[in-house]
């Protein structure tokens, strides 16, 4: 199965191939390279990896075609499309993020610095807010230019996972 991954302030969607070799492993091909994956669901939201020998565990929240990840401390968010899905999109505008952007914690942590002020132009990519999470610094980036049009974010304080930080319109 082929999908389309693009991570949040990527301009291009990369395509991913997933292919089942039965019993929890998988042949994945990106960017040319093939991988040998041994997946194992360790608990709902949370994934054993064993890729090419190296062993990763990814914590993974689902939020519509959108996957938010935290693998080795880095915290992602992609948006996922197979090949149906991706065909829709071109149809109805494109493979971009429109309207209001509610930008959220991708888990419990501090927000260690707020990069931006209601009003504030910013570009995709941009960054807006830094949470520390397990002892990382993660810095969340807009998915959109826009105009920053809220701001719930406060440096110092404790955030709850999928807490609002900023709004891009």
């Amino acid at each position: 199965m082929r999908y389309f991954t693009k991570q949040q302030g990527q301009k291009e969607a990369v395509a991913v191939d997933l292919e089942s070799l039965g019993q929890d492993r998988y042949r994945l091909t990106l960017n040319g390279k093939t991988y040998q994956v041994d997946a194992l669901s360790v608990e709902q939201g949370t994934l054993s990896l064993l890729v090419d020998g190296q062993s990763y565990n990814v914590e993974f929240e689902e939020n519509g075609d959108e996957i938010g990840t935290l693998v080795r401390g880095q915290v992602n968010r992609v948006d996922v499309a197979d090949e149906r899905k991706l065909r829709m999109r071109a149809a109805a505008g494109g493979f971009s993020v429109e309207g209001k952007q509610t930008i959220l914690a991708p888990m419990p942590g501090k927000v260690v610095k707020v990069l931006v002020k209601v009003g504030d132009e910013v570009t995709e990519g941009q960054g807006l807010v830094v949470v520390e999470a397990m002892k990382m610094e993660n810095e969340l980036k807009s998915p959109k230019a826009g105009k920053v049009t809220e701001v719930f974010a406060r440096e110092g304080t404790a955030v709850e996972n999928n807490a609002k930080l900023v709004v891009v319109e």
